[in-house]
């Protein structure tokens, strides 16, 4: 059976180039990093290229649609995903990745948008939920669909089936080993 050119990668012997990581005929890469071949940094370039240009693309593409970045629209939808219809800022915090501090900015932009409504909870002095308005809820449902027209056509129809399998499959070990890992789960920085 032969395995998809992102595959093997993910085992670990390169048998079959993938076409992220083909020799580069000796060409060196743009910036070289200590302890990394030639092939390594050119698939890590390659993966922070293609990332930053897709992420860019859906950006672009949510601002000038419905005046929503990408992560405006990632608190919108945990928001919309709620049980209770609101969530905890450090919560939406910890979720998004974000600082407490980033999250709070956008919460706000939001809300004077009429998007989102912060509510401060009974009895804790600090805290605020985010709730999502019957707006931010309208505008999340068209944004979602932009969103989803955007993710095919600059991700899914670039690649075969199984690439974008085995795509899935590295960045779901990738993930996987970052959770595992001794890293901080909060940051210093709040």
């Amino acid at each position: 059976m032969q395995m998809p050119p992102f595959f093997v990668v993910i085992v670990g012997r390169v048998s079959v180039p993938s076409p992220a990581v083909e020799d580069t005929g000796g060409q060196a890469p743009a910036m070289r990093l200590p302890g990394l071949e030639d092939i390594e940094q050119n698939s890590w370039q390659e993966f922070v290229e293609s990332s930053t240009n897709l992420l860019g693309a859906l950006n672009r593409s949510l601002l000038g649609r419905h005046r929503l970045d990408l992560s405006e629209l990632r608190l919108l939808d945990l928001l919309a995903k709620s049980d209770s219809g609101s969530v905890r800022m450090s919560e939406l915090a910890a979720a998004l990745m974000l600082l407490r501090s980033r999250v709070t900015w956008l919460t706000r932009r939001l809300e004077s948008r009429g998007l989102v409504r912060r509510i401060p909870i009974p009895g804790d002095g600090r805290g605020v939920r985010a709730e999502l308005t019957p707006e931010g809820r309208t505008r999340l449902g068209e944004a979602r669909k932009t969103y989803a027209e955007q993710i095919r056509r600059l991700y899914v129809n670039q690649m075969s089936r199984q690439q974008m399998l085995a795509l899935g499959a590295s960045c779901h070990q990738i993930s996987a080993s970052l959770e595992a890992a001794e890293l901080p789960k909060k940051s210093t920085l709040d």
